[in-house]
């Protein structure tokens, strides 16, 4: 029978084969960290390599994820759909074992990791994810939600600010189902980490109120198991062990430096370690017995096996609840009637016509949504009041696990990495809030969102120089065009409650896409519609109002500038048509003969009207055309003032219009 020694060398000789054939990755993480793999993979993780979405596996992050082959090699080993010559293939193109771990790559891979940081902020969101599933749904005697998320991070994890923003929080909420094993080498790129990283990392996380294991012995089997026990016994608490290990253990001459860390070993020093460790078999050859023994599709398919059975008997005594799980979790279904009560909001939007700020009209619609989707749940960088993404049935998890809304607090990009591990791991629709000036902050955790196609809702409120008397610091310029040429990234500035409403909708029913909601800080004039405009919103750009006959300038706006575009065809006369482009990506998706029906190329006479940076627009208005926007910062002034300021009047749209 193979010793535990072998098997996890396993694992170091197919990293160390993968980086050398590739010519390029990171051999150090994947060997030191061999040995924990091992006993948490084989001793304790609950999956199943048969069906890698089994909705109550553990969790496992790679949160160092440039160690990758770590990965790919427990997920190989374990019987997972990733034959070897995926491994072989490692780094090359169109293969399943891309430099760092990509979801929906590979099967097993729960996230996307690379960003250091990254990886530790998604694992409390699925912790998170699931405390607040099994507080809404296990019953006495019925626990169908009960497993916990593992991550493995590293020093680089630890330096990185994300790191501090999750973390704090996660104590906070006291997460006791998350454990976080620290890689404790003392290597990054550029060196010993000791000039520039003297943290006291046990010190640090006791302050949040994790519970830490200082000391393990990352090469001890026994050692390291025990604390792995020890983590699952402390359930009010996550737990962080800290691993003193070799990076690149088993390399003779390179282990414990950070000439391992991020290049391949060599073939020289490769067969060095072959010697050291004892492992005479060629590169990517994995004895019988020892595949067999690290082969766990028997073990996995018996625990879901042994699941199956309890969420049978949950069915049998709560079946409206089994119901909704089912839905919910293992489905991702929106409920029957969502689409037509939604359609009816937004009729009843179009009915009272209020004028008011985006902003409100965003709450009004969670208001409306959220009474019909138990699944959504909110949250708001520390400016819920501002944000407005409470709503009369909201419930904080921190008073009430099976709540509804979390409050952040002052952690943006916290937030949106957080926002992306509830997404992954499922049974909830999430959204959180902040200034939209603060994205970026958060920008690394969105892109990572689209990056992965996932289904997050970012609230962005304040979302121009509208937002006034707190000045460029707050006012944003570029980071409109900046989300709209994200890719996958579907972008919504409504004009009113009635687009507001379209949008909210969109973003709940697009499953493989992250939504940005960008709203207004004042207050907007409603817009009257025909119910065929109102359909037409949900393409993403329209005709607001129509010219008397054929066009010969177009207007076009989005969001606060729209009423300003409608004044200013008042103005110039009969001959102008006004489109409302709420979201230029989904208009964008269009099929040509809609596109040409709204900006018909006969008409080269346009101008765009929004209070952002200039540039996007040319791609709508051509050589021809112009933009009233922003090509500065903002200043500290009163919102109106800021538009006159900056000439978003309708004095200066129309000598713009006849200017062409």
């Amino acid at each position: 029978m193979p010793s535990r020694q072998q098997l996890a060398n396993a694992i170091r000789a197919l990293s160390m084969d993968a980086v050398q054939k590739a010519k390029s990755g990171h051999p150090g993480a994947p060997m030191g960290m061999a040995d924990i793999a091992e006993v948490l993979w084989r001793d304790h993780l609950k999956h199943n390599p048969t069906d890698p979405n089994w909705a109550d596996r553990d969790r496992f992050i790679l949160s160092n994820g440039h160690g990758s082959m770590l990965i790919y090699s427990l997920l190989h080993l374990s019987g997972y759909d990733l034959p070897m010559s995926e491994l072989e293939n490692f780094r090359q193109l169109h293969s399943k074992t891309p430099g760092h771990p990509e979801y929906g790559y590979t099967p097993g891979v729960e996230t996307t990791t690379g960003p250091l940081g990254a990886g530790i902020s998604n694992a409390v969101g699925m912790a998170i994810a699931e405390k607040t599933l099994a507080a809404q749904f296990n019953r006495d005697g019925h626990d169908i939600v009960d497993h916990f998320t593992y991550c493995f991070l590293g020093d680089g994890c630890l330096m990185e600010g994300i790191s501090h923003e999750a973390c704090s929080l996660a104590g906070t909420l006291g997460l006791g189902k998350l454990v976080a094993f620290w890689d404790d080498n003392g290597i990054s790129i550029d060196g010993e980490v000791e000039g520039w990283f003297s943290d006291d990392t046990p010190a640090r996380f006791a302050s949040y109120g994790w519970h830490v294991i200082a000391d393990v012995d990352g090469h001890n089997p026994e050692a390291i198991n025990a604390a792995i026990e020890e983590a699952k016994s402390v359930t009010d608490k996550p737990s962080m062990i800290c691993c003193k290990t070799i990076i690149g253990f088993g390399s003779p001459n390179k282990s414990g430096s950070h000439d391992c860390h991020g290049a391949p070993l060599g073939e020289e020093e490769i067969a060095a370690a072959r010697e050291f460790l004892n492992w005479p078999h060629a590169p990517f050859e994995i004895p019988a017995d020892i595949a067999a023994d690290w082969n766990q599709s028997d073990k996995g398919t018996a625990s879901q096996s042994s699941w199956n059975d309890k969420f049978s008997a949950y069915q049998a005594a709560h079946p409206e609840l089994a119901a909704e799980y089912e839905r919910r979790v293992i489905k991702g279904e929106l409920p029957a009637d969502f689409a037509s009560k939604a359609d009816a909001f937004i009729q009843e939007c179009a009915d009272k016509g209020e004028s008011i700020a985006s902003r409100k009209a965003s709450q009004n619609a969670i208001e409306a949504f959220g009474k019909v989707l138990p699944e959504l749940l909110g949250g708001s960088a520390d400016l819920a009041g501002s944000n407005l993404t409470l709503w009369s049935g909201s419930k904080g998890i921190q008073d009430d696990a099976a709540g509804n809304y979390i409050f952040y607090g002052v952690r943006e990009f916290g937030m949106s990495g957080i926002m992306n591990g509830i997404s992954l791991h499922g049974g909830f629709i999430n959204y959180g809030a902040t200034f939209m000036m603060f994205m970026e902050y958060a920008r690394n955790a969105v892109r990572m969102s689209a990056l992965m196609g996932i289904q997050n809702i970012f609230v962005y409120t304040h979302d121009s120089i509208g937002q006034g008397e707190d000045g460029p610091t707050h006012q944003p310029i570029e980071q409109l065009t900046n989300l709209r040429t994200t890719p996958n990234m579907v972008t919504w500035r409504p004009a009113d409650s009635v687009e507001s409403a379209v949008a909210w909708k969109n973003a709940i029913e697009r499953q493989n896409a992250p939504t940005s909601l960008v709203f207004s800080r004042q207050g907007l004039p409603h817009q009257t519609r025909s119910d065929e405009q109102i359909a037409n919103i949900a393409k993403g750009g329209y005709i607001l109002r129509d010219s008397v006959g054929t066009p010969e300038v177009i207007l076009i706006a989005t969001g606060s500038e729209v009423s300003l575009a409608l004044a200013a065809a008042d103005q110039l006369g009969d001959n102008v048509r006004v489109v409302s482009m709420p979201s230029t990506n989904i208009f964008d998706g269009q099929d040509a003969n809609y596109k040409a029906s709204v900006l018909p190329s006969s008409v080269t006479k346009r101008v765009a009207i929004e209070a952002a940076h200039t540039d996007f627009w040319y791609k709508y208005v051509g050589f021809n055309g112009k933009v009233v926007g922003m090509t500065t910062f903002g200043e500290s002034a009163p919102g109106g003032d800021l538009m006159k300021h900056f000439g978003f009047t309708v004095e200066n749209v129309v000598n713009t219009v006849n200017s062409l």
